[in-house]
């Protein structure tokens, strides 16, 4: 109770404070706003989803926003976006394509070494989490991954391939627009900040090299001292089954459609005169094509049904919309060019280790806070300081947002490093120390990437 207590009276002296300091009134009011709702976020003193609608009802109070402004936020494109593509992702997950792909994987590169063993389920958890939540990509892998590990005796290999498959889930989702919240977060933030779209395939360009070039560096990492004394034996793959092939081949039209939208030389969409379309359209008739085609497995199923769908993190969703009517208020009332000014002094730092310190500094600090939460809190600041220090307000968002997928240390930081750690193979001790090394060297990573492809 405490906790919820606190939220209104940071927000109550931040106001006196602010209005001592001469802050505008309408910038005091949000900043007020931000304080209560990040507190309640951080604290997690009642459901993230339930904080997030705060601003949809403070923002219109302090006449910051008028409800009809603030109601927008709702129905974001990127909101759509994210719930076809949760709804994908169960019919996914329902027809256990996602297990024989991360198996079919894992077998080719085979399991005669401990290494190969290890980056073969990176691999795979990897792939399946650009697609699916890291959770579920997670989950489809462990049992299997325990298996093996009961196989061994080597207390290396065991380690390197718990904590393997809990950081490339992590990773992998940071390589498309849809693997995880704090990316989508980032596009919709972005686009009502500077009114253009930040598409798939745009993301895709930098968000696919950090994948390519970290998952190496994590593999190397937590292998440098496996060494197996026998050979491990992989699960078979059963025939697929054509409720599986149908599902894959939907999937699989949606993200070409996804990646050829716009390109190559303006994509299909402008090939067929349809350039307002979005990802969000494709996400959603990929949805409807799911309620439509049969499964195989009976004369009236189909590859989705309500009770599957309705099933998503709707949540995730609220979280989305708040953090977009709270990046409105930040912007609108000019607070965000008042932060952005005061955060000036950074600009006499070379942009390269702005970079960095930024990346490393967020992912430590998403260690022991939602992600979701911190990205969605950091965008509209982060613009904000972009354009007071004259630079593109993308340079400074995108590490940001990338280093809330980069945390590797903490239990509690990530999904995937819960569900490892409730296996009760490894300790915190164990997964803070390979995973402070990793936080670091995955800044260097995205500092680069940044640079180059941003």
């Amino acid at each position: 109770m405490k906790h919820i207590i606190l939220g209104p009276v940071l927000a109550a002296i931040s106001f006196i404070v602010s209005t001592t300091l001469a802050m505008p009134a309408p910038a005091a009011l949000t900043l007020a706003v931000v304080i209560w709702v990040a507190w309640w976020w951080i604290s997690e003193c009642i459901p993230l989803p339930v904080t997030s609608l705060l601003p949809f009802v403070l923002l219109p109070v302090a006449g910051i926003l008028d409800p009809a402004e603030a109601a927008v936020a709702l129905g974001d494109n990127i909101i759509l976006l994210f719930m076809g593509a949760f709804m994908l992702a169960k019919a996914v997950e329902a027809s256990g394509v996602h297990k024989r792909i991360a198996l079919g994987l894992v077998s080719k590169i085979g399991a005669g070494s401990g290494k190969k063993v290890v980056i073969a389920f990176m691999l795979a958890t990897a792939f399946l989490s650009m697609w699916i939540s890291n959770t579920a990509s997670v989950l489809a892998l462990l049992p299997v991954a325990l298996a093996l590990i009961d196989a061994s005796d080597d207390a290396n290999f065991q380690r390197a391939l718990l904590l393997g498959l809990a950081y490339s889930g992590s990773l992998g989702g940071i390589a498309t627009l849809v693997g995880t919240p704090p990316n989508l977060i980032f596009a919709s933030i972005y686009q009502n900040i500077s009114g253009n779209e930040f598409g798939f395939t745009r993301w895709l360009g930098i968000g696919l090299p950090i994948v390519i070039l970290g998952l190496p560096i994590i593999a190397l990492w937590l292998t440098r001292n496996v060494k197996l004394n026998k050979p491990l034996v992989l699960p078979d793959n059963p025939p697929i089954s054509s409720y599986e092939k149908r599902v894959l081949l939907v999937f699989a039209g949606v993200v070409i459609l996804w990646v050829t939208r716009t390109s190559p030389f303006g994509g299909w969409t402008a090939a067929l005169g349809l350039s307002s379309l979005n990802d969000a359209t494709v996400a959603l008739a990929g949805v409807v094509a799911m309620f439509i085609i049969p499964s195989g497995k009976g004369p009236t199923q189909k590859l989705l049904n309500w009770s599957l769908a309705k099933d998503i993190p709707w949540g995730i969703l609220l979280l989305f919309a708040g953090g977009i009517c709270l990046a409105k208020g930040v912007m609108q009332s000019g607070l965000g060019e008042l932060i952005g000014e005061s955060l000036t002094a950074l600009g006499g730092l070379p942009i390269w280790l702005l970079i960095f310190i930024l990346s490393v500094s967020v992912s430590f600090v998403t260690e022991v806070t939602s992600n979701t939460a911190t990205a969605t809190l950091l965008m509209p600041i982060l613009a904000a300081t972009a354009s007071a220090l004259n630079l593109p307000i993308e340079i400074l968002m995108i590490p940001a947002v990338i280093a809330c997928s980069c945390a590797f240390c903490m239990p509690v930081a990530t999904p995937p490093n819960s569900i490892i750690f409730a296996s009760n193979r490894i300790t915190i001790k164990e997964m803070a120390r390979e995973g402070a090394v990793l936080n670091v060297l995955l800044a260097i990573v995205t500092t680069v990437v940044v640079l180059v492809f941003v």
